[in-house]
């Protein structure tokens, strides 16, 4: 019986992961999702097939790649809006946007990524857009940065033994622009993860006095100078204080 549970158990979970590859893609072959959760093709496409049957995946018979499906959807809309961040700092965002002109964005912090749950595109011609949903290291980027300053130390400690850490960046010097960001109270980036992207970002400080998410101003370098960036983070940091109120 308990080697019984036990399977059950393990399928639940790969199929788990399959779903969660899609965090990264919006469509896969069976051989690419085999390859991101380690499984041999023959088991991956009995669990594909069970998703599929159930709505939860969808394949394209022309390109015969899976992508989620309505029921993923349906599950989606069921989510509780209610002291959710990402609808309740909508209107907030929007207003940002409008008054700055350029791309706005609300990160939280999942393990060693960051996740962007809320995004209001600027209306440039040329602009950052920003897909929602979307995970990004923590060792690049203002947002990321604000994320791991305030993180806890051990999570900062996490981040630096970390593997996949770029080889390109100075652990040191990666520390003391944490330092920086909690004095100053905002990280900026220039090209640092995109080329020709530039971003600001600020801590939200929720009512319980722990950092609940960063809020972030981005686009091209073309018009957001230092000086500029540095302009809009007294901007940030004032509506962060008033979305603090909104969020536990």
């Amino acid at each position: 019986m308990d080697d019984e549970r036990k399977s059950t158990v393990r399928a639940v979970e790969r199929a788990l992961d399959i779903l969660l590859c899609f965090t990264r893609s919006t469509e896969l072959s069976l051989t690419e999702i085999a390859a991101a959760i380690s499984l041999h093709k023959s088991t991956v496409h009995r669990l594909l097939a069970t998703l599929e049957e159930k709505g939860f995946l969808t394949r394209d018979a022309a390109t015969d790649k899976y992508r989620l499906g309505i029921r993923i959807w349906e599950l989606s809309t069921r989510l509780p809006v209610t002291g959710e961040p990402a609808a309740l700092l909508l209107p907030q965002m929007e207003s940002l946007r409008d008054r700055l002109g350029e791309t706005v964005s609300l990160y939280l912090r999942d393990g060693l990524e960051r996740v962007r749950i809320q995004a209001v595109q600027s209306h440039q011609a040329i602009r950052r857009v920003a897909q929602i949903g979307a995970r990004l290291p923590l060792s690049v980027g203002a947002s990321s940065k604000v994320l791991a300053a305030y993180a806890p130390p051990e999570v900062q400690q996490q981040l630096l033994d970390a593997a996949d850490w770029p080889a390109f960046i100075d652990k040191a010097g990666y520390i003391r622009q944490l330092e920086e960001v909690r004095r100053l109270g905002f990280a900026v980036s220039f090209e640092e993860r995109e080329p020709g992207a530039a971003a600001v970002a600020v801590p939200i400080v929720g009512r319980s006095g722990a950092v609940a998410a960063a809020l972030s101003l981005s686009g091209p370098v073309s018009r957001l100078s230092r000086e500029t960036l540095a302009n809009y983070a007294a901007v940030l940091k004032d509506a962060a204080d008033e979305m603090g109120l909104m969020v536990p």
